[in-house]
C-alpha cells in the first residue's frame, strides 16, 4: 500500500472520529457524569430498553431478507445466514470507517457464497434508493402530523419562529453548518468511488445489471412490506426507548416519529454510527419539546451508547458466525 492509500485511509477513519469528538465534547463539556451514572441505576426503566433491543436487530435481519430478494432477481442466490451476518458486520464496521460497511458486505457475499461483487455493490445502490424514497414519505408524513402538534404547542406556550430559533446558540448554528457541509464532503467522496468504478465497463456493467434487478421482483408486495418492515423496526426499537425515563415517556408517538426522522438525517453525517451529528439534532428536537437541556443529554447519550453496543455485539456474533461458515463455489 502506498503512502497515498494510508494518508487517505488515515482520513477516513480520523476525520470522522474528528468531528463526532468535537460535536460531543462540545455538547457534554461541563456534564456531571456523576449524575448520568445516578439516572442509569436509580431513575431508568432498563426493562423498556431490552425490549427495544430486538427490533434493532430484527431491521437488520429484515434489511438482509430484502437485499437477498433483490439479488436473487439479479440471478444472485446468497444462503439467508451469510447475507444477515453480512449486514451484521457491515454496520459493526461502519463504526470504524463511515460508509465502508456497504462495500464491506458486498466483499462477504463475495467471499463466502461467491455472488459477483459488482451485482452486489448494484443492489445495494438499489436498496438505498428504495430507503430514501421510504424516508421521504416517512417525513413528509411526520411534517403534515406536526402542522397540528405545532399550533397547538404555540398556543400552549405563546412561543413564535423566533423564540425557537433563539434557543439555537451561535454555536449551535456553527454546529449545524459543519453537518451540512460533512455530508456534502461524504457525497463528494462517493462521488469519486463511483468515477473510478466507471473506469471499468465490466464493472459498470455489473453494477447497472444490479440496479436493474429491482424491476425485476418476483414479489413485490413482500418487497414493499419488507421495506415498510425494516423502517417501523428501526422506529420501535428507538420509540420504546422514550418509556425508560420519566421525562419523555409522555411525549407520544407523534414526538417520537419527529425526533426519529431528525435523527436519521443527521446521520447521514460520516461519524461512526452518527455519533455528535445525532446528539446534537435529537437532543435539539426534545428541548423544543420541553424536555429539560440536561434531561435531554441524559436521554441522547444512554440511547445512543446502548444502541451502538447493540451494533458492536451484533458484528461481533457475525464475525463468530461466519468463521464457522463454509465457502461456496459457483
Amino acid at each position: 500500500m502506498d503512502f497515498k492509500k494510508v494518508c487517505s485511509l488515515i482520513m477516513k477513519i480520523t476525520l470522522p472520529l474528528l468531528l463526532g469528538g468535537a460535536i460531543l465534547y462540545w455538547m457534554y463539556r461541563d456534564f456531571d457524569f456523576q449524575q448520568l451514572e445516578h439516572v442509569m441505576l436509580n431513575e431508568m426503566d432498563w426493562t423498556w430498553m431490552l425490549l427495544s433491543l430486538p427490533f434493532g436487530a430484527l431491521a437488520e435481519i429484515l434489511r438482509g431478507l430484502r437485499w437477498r430478494q433483490i439479488l436473487e432477481s439479479a440471478d444472485e442466490h446468497p444462503r439467508r445466514m451469510t447475507i444477515v451476518n453480512s449486514i451484521f458486520l457491515s454496520y459493526a464496521a461502519s463504526l470504524v470507517v463511515p460508509r465502508v460497511g456497504e462495500f464491506l458486505r458486498c466483499g462477504v457475499l463475495k467471499r463466502y457464497d461467491s455472488v459477483s461483487f459488482t451485482k452486489a455493490l448494484g443492489t445495494v445502490v438499489s436498496e438505498r434508493a428504495v430507503d430514501i424514497l421510504v424516508m421521504l414519505l416517512v417525513t413528509s408524513t411526520t411534517l403534515l402530523l406536526q402542522f397540528g402538534v405545532f399550533n397547538t404547542f404555540f398556543e400552549k406556550t405563546g412561543t413564535n419562529l423566533d423564540a425557537i430559533l433563539g434557543k439555537f446558540s451561535s454555536t449551535g448554528y456553527i454546529v449545524t453548518a459543519i453537518c451540512a457541509i460533512a455530508i456534502c464532503i461524504l457525497f463528494h467522496f462517493l462521488l469519486r468511488r463511483l468515477s473510478i468504478y466507471n473506469k471499468v465497463k465490466t464493472t459498470l456493467s455489473g453494477i447497472w445489471q444490479g440496479v436493474k434487478s429491482i424491476g425485476k421482483l418476483r414479489n413485490v408486495p413482500l418487497f414493499v412490506l419488507l421495506s415498510f418492515g425494516i423502517w417501523a423496526s428501526y422506529f420501535v426499537h428507538y420509540y420504546l426507548t422514550f418509556f425508560c425515563f420519566d421525562f419523555t415517556s409522555e411525549l407520544g408517538v407523534t414526538c417520537g416519529l419527529v425526533t426519529f426522522v431528525v435523527g436519521s438525517i443527521a446521520v447521514l453525517v460520516p461519524t461512526p454510527n452518527g455519533a455528535g451529528p445525532w446528539h446534537f439534532a435529537v437532543k435539539t428536537m426534545l428541548i423544543l419539546y420541553g424536555i429539560a437541556d440536561d434531561k435531554a443529554l441524559y436521554f441522547v447519550l444512554i440511547v445512543h451508547t446502548i444502541q451502538t453496543l447493540l451494533i458492536m455485539l451484533l458484528g461481533i456474533v457475525s464475525m463468530a458466525s461466519l468463521a464457522m461458515t463454509k465457502k461456496t463455489l459457483k
